[in-house]
């Protein structure tokens, strides 16, 4: 077939056309090909209704990695204090002297081998400040008997302390420093501790406070509450909080707090499983509710007053008794006497009674009597689970003070 010269031109030349004209709007610039730089940033090459965010600052960054803990630890470490005490002890003399031969070279001379030999204990354990005229509560375990306390604050400051007043029994001493203005602690409730919410333990562990002047900072969970571990040393510990926060030696008497930053307990002691005297699992806090009442009784009278009296006389169930009241199982005490117009007697108790709880915590013998009658005060009613004639009964016995 024949083809027409100008259709074929057409056919040709409108392509390369179209084609040089889309090459040249991708070309550079004559000012480029001359030399400059054509440098295309990735933000500029993008379409104008795309922002691009900023990148964040290292004051972004710092408050994104902020948390409840963070907040509560800056909350409490300025209130946080490491202890260091000098305890003076005795003990008994290395032999014993007839007197007769005591003038012979003196009593200065026999001094040193007969009666008491004093010596100096250094020990050491955490604090936590609880008002900003310089009240600190540790626990009696470690600063009890000091005869000398040196108080170091976060930052380094050391200061003297005076002991206010402590008691034994629930392991709590009160110090005061010369201060004002500092730093203190919210305490908190403890009866509204949930089991499973972080917990924070402040302390002095191993005297590492001493090396940069702040406290050791450890975080589990409140793993029990309501702990009755019994009479240990002079001290009973009743209704105990269990966390698995790590607790050493020398965290003694430093604040457990929650994710608000208010303390919830004084820990106190750690469960070892008798394999060393490190952490290996849990450690136990005295209740914040506890420690305000004691603290109250230090501050006023310098001690815990306990002159409580029940009335009754008691003593242990054994399975001889257990079988002969038909107990289904060897616990409680069983009252052996009631004294006349006493307290137990106005309740309604009678010889024989076998107590098996007192404020709904068991009795299984008497030494968590003991326990539970330790924290009770002058004015209490105790509801008691008394087991007579093969019944439960229900007994509200009002403690009274003793006569002197």
């Amino acid at each position: 077939m024949k083809r027409h010269p100008v259709a074929f031109l057409l056919i040709v030349l409108i392509p390369l056309a179209l084609g040089f004209g889309v090459g040249y709007s991708i070309r550079p610039s004559a000012a480029a090909t001359a030399g400059e730089s054509q440098h295309v940033s990735f933000e500029s090459a993008l379409p104008s209704s795309v922002n691009v965010p900023d990148r964040p600052s290292q004051d972004q960054i710092t408050e994104s990695r902020q948390n409840a803990i963070t907040r509560a630890v800056a909350k409490v470490s300025p209130a946080t204090v490491g202890i260091n005490v000098t305890e003076i002890r005795e003990q008994p003399g290395l032999i014993q002297v007839d007197p007769m031969f005591r003038r012979f070279f003196g009593d200065d001379f026999w001094r040193q081998f007969v009666g008491p030999q004093r010596y100096q204990v250094r020990n050491l354990g955490s604090g936590v400040v609880i008002s900003s005229d310089g009240y600190i509560v540790t626990n009696y375990h470690v600063a009890g008997n000091a005869s000398e306390i040196t108080v170091t604050f976060v930052g380094g400051d050391r200061m003297k302390a005076e002991l206010v007043g402590s008691d034994a029994l629930t392991d709590i001493a009160l110090l005061k420093v010369d201060g004002k203005d500092l730093p203190y602690a919210i305490l908190g409730r403890s009866d509204d501790v949930i089991i499973g919410e972080w917990a924070i333990a402040l302390g002095n562990p191993f005297g590492l406070f001493e090396i940069n002047d702040k406290p050791t900072v450890t975080v589990g969970v409140i793993s029990s509450v309501g702990m009755n571990l019994g009479r240990q040393g002079n001290s009973v510990y009743r209704d105990m909080i269990e966390t698995d926060a790590a607790i050493n030696q020398g965290n003694s008497g430093g604040p457990l707090v929650n994710s608000r930053g208010e303390v919830v307990g004084i820990n106190t002691i750690i469960f070892t499983g008798g394999v060393s005297q490190a952490f290996v699992g849990y450690g136990f806090a005295i209740p914040v509710n506890k420690v305000k009442k004691v603290v109250a009784e230090l501050r006023k009278r310098g001690k815990v007053v306990r002159d409580i009296w029940t009335g009754f006389e008691s003593q242990q169930v054994d399975a001889r008794i257990a079988r002969y009241f038909g107990l289904s199982e060897v616990r409680g005490v069983i009252v052996s006497d009631i004294y006349s117009k006493s307290p137990a007697e106005r309740a309604g108790m009678k010889v024989g009674d076998i107590i098996l709880e007192i404020d709904g915590d068991k009795v299984n013998s008497e030494e968590e009597l003991f326990a539970i009658l330790s924290d009770a005060n002058p004015g209490d009613v105790l509801k008691l689970k008394v087991y007579r004639e093969r019944k439960l009964l229900d007994i509200e016995l009002k403690l009274e003070q003793k006569s002197p």
